[in-house]
C-alpha cells in the first residue's frame, strides 16, 4: 500500500528535477560554445563593453550612472533574499508546528503524504531557499565590491593603478552569475511548492517552464541583408546606422 502511494513520487518527481537539469546543461553548453545565441552571453558582452566605458575617462557623471546602475541590481537581489529568508521562516514554522497541516489535504492530494513525505517536501524547499539566499546575498557582496572598484580607474599608487578592467570585469560577472542562479533557484521552488499537492501538478509546471525559460534564454539573431548573423567566433556585427570601430564586433 505504500509503494502504491509513493509510486507516482518515486517517478514524477525525479523526471521534474531532471528536466530542469538538462535544460541548463544545455544552456551552458550554447553559453560556452555560442555565447551571442543566448541572452546570458549577450549581457555579459554588453556589460564588458559599458565597464570599459565607464572606467575610461572616468568623471562625476560616469560615477553617478555607475552608482545608480548598481542600486538598481543590488535592490533586486535584496527584495529577492528577503524573500527567500521569508519563505524559510515560513516552511521552519510549519515544520515545528505541532498543528498537523496535512490533514485537510491528505484526501486531495495524489501519492504520498505520510509524515516522512511531507517533511520532506518542507525540508527541500528550505533547503532550495536557502541557496537562493545565499547567492543573492553573495550577489550584494561582489556588486558592492564592483562598485568600489569601478570608480578607483583614475587613481594610482606608486606601482601604478592596480584596478584593472578585467579584473573589475571577473568581479561584476561573478556577482551576475549569482544572480542568475539565484533566480533560478527561486523558479525551482515552483515545483518543489506545488509537489504538496502532489506529483504530478509538480512534473506539469516542470513541463510548462522549460519553453518558458527557452524563449527568455535564446536570442534569434536576426541576419542583415548580406544573410550574416552570428558568428562562430562569437562575433555580432554592428548596426548599419550606428558607427563602426575596427571590425564592429562585440566578444564575451
Amino acid at each position: 500500500m505504500v509503494w502504491r502511494e509513493s509510486f507516482l513520487d518515486l517517478i514524477l518527481i525525479p523526471l521534474s528535477l531532471l528536466l530542469p537539469m538538462l535544460y541548463h546543461a544545455w544552456l551552458y553548453r550554447a553559453v560556452r560554445r555560442h555565447p551571442l545565441s543566448t541572452a546570458f552571453g549577450i549581457y555579459s558582452a554588453s556589460r564588458r563593453v559599458w565597464i570599459s566605458g565607464m572606467m575610461k575617462d572616468n568623471d562625476d557623471k560616469k560615477g553617478v550612472l555607475v552608482v545608480q546602475s548598481f542600486r538598481n541590481v543590488i535592490m533586486g537581489s535584496t527584495l529577492m533574499a528577503t524573500t527567500a529568508v521569508l519563505f524559510c521562516t515560513g516552511i521552519a514554522a510549519v515544520l515545528s508546528s505541532t498543528y498537523a497541516i496535512k490533514k485537510p489535504l491528505s484526501d486531495a492530494v495524489f501519492g504520498a503524504h505520510g509524515e516522512y513525505m511531507m517533511a520532506l517536501k518542507y525540508v527541500a524547499m528550505l533547503l532550495l531557499f536557502l541557496f537562493a539566499f545565499l547567492c543573492h546575498s553573495l550577489t550584494i557582496c561582489f556588486l558592492n565590491q564592483a562598485s568600489f572598484l569601478i570608480n578607483t580607474s583614475s587613481l594610482s599608487g606608486g606601482g601604478g593603478n592596480l584596478v584593472t578592467g578585467d579584473l573589475v570585469a571577473e568581479i561584476l560577472e561573478r556577482g551576475f552569475t549569482l544572480n542568475f542562479v539565484g533566480n533560478r533557484l527561486f523558479y525551482a521552488g515552483v515545483p518543489l511548492l506545488l509537489w504538496i499537492f502532489g506529483p504530478l501538478l509538480a512534473f506539469l509546471s516542470s513541463l510548462v517552464m522549460i519553453p518558458i525559460l527557452y524563449n527568455l534564454d535564446v536570442v534569434n539573431v536576426s541576419t542583415g541583408a548580406g544573410g550574416k548573423g552570428e558568428h562562430s567566433s562569437g562575433c555580432v556585427n554592428a548596426n548599419k546606422k550606428a558607427e563602426n570601430n575596427g571590425n564592429g564586433c562585440m566578444h564575451v
